[in-house]
């Protein structure tokens, strides 16, 4: 496979061809490593030929998404690419070699999209796929830009979905991801199946309720919902394979 996905709406973004997102757990001196890393690696990154949109991200439990979610031991590197051969440039690159030095452990997940809806920073950066069945194990990501005037309601919102989310049947990884500690929020979650995604996002009531009061009340002043097949994954987070 070579060039963007085909299975694209006309006039929306480009599909990539695959989305890779690293993530490299960190501890001890590292750790302060790490946060002086995610200024550098963001031209570094953008710079890999076929590299598009591209996102160094902070991680959390994602339980209440506000500061004391933060996971300062494990970071992420989100890349859109233009090709399928883009992620082996990016582990033959600078910036994943220093992190790989740096890494206690690495978990890599390649993906193609699925659907997607929203914008992230103005951009589209999964374009608008064509939805199709898929078999096998999916990905999703959100994202939002939460109004400062919202902040306190929304994250009094999120503990009963995030409790609720990891009881759901199917789940295998569910992580917080943001660009700054407050106001720029995200989740990434693997999923045993699109059957299994679908459950939760559409027929389990906490969830269904944060929807509604997201609509009613407008909560973000930008928002993204992506799914995503996954077509590799490999490696470990919190010295488990998901």
């Amino acid at each position: 496979m070579s060039g963007y996905d085909v299975t694209n709406r006309p006039g929306a973004e480009p599909v990539p061809a695959v989305v890779s997102l690293h993530v490299y757990g960190v501890s001890g001196l590292d750790v302060a490593r790490a946060v002086g890393r995610v200024a550098v690696d963001r031209g570094a990154v953008r710079r890999i030929p076929g590299a598009g949109f591209v996102k160094v991200l902070g991680t959390g439990s994602g339980r209440t998404f506000t500061p004391r979610d933060a996971d300062l031991g494990h970071w992420g590197v989100l890349v859109c690419w233009r090709d399928a051969d883009g992620p082996a440039r990016y582990e033959a690159s600078r910036a994943h070699r220093a992190w790989s030095a740096m890494a206690d452990e690495q978990l890599r997940v390649l993906m193609r999209p699925l659907a997607s809806r929203g914008t992230w920073a103005g951009r589209q950066p999964f374009g608008d796929p064509v939805a199709h069945r898929v078999d096998g194990a999916v990905a999703a990501i959100t994202r939002a830009r939460i109004a400062p005037s919202q902040w306190r309601t929304f994250w009094s919102a999120v503990p009963p979905v995030s409790g609720d989310l990891h009881e759901v049947d199917g789940l295998r990884l569910a992580l917080g991801i943001g660009e700054a500690p407050v106001g720029l929020q995200g989740t990434f979650s693997l999923w045993e199946s699109h059957a299994a995604l679908t459950e939760f996002a559409h027929r389990r009531a906490p969830h269904q309720e944060v929807m509604r009061r997201t609509h009613d009340e407008q909560w973000y002043a930008e928002e993204l919902f992506a799914r995503f097949t996954v077509v590799h994954l490999d490696g470990t987070h919190g010295g488990a394979r998901p």
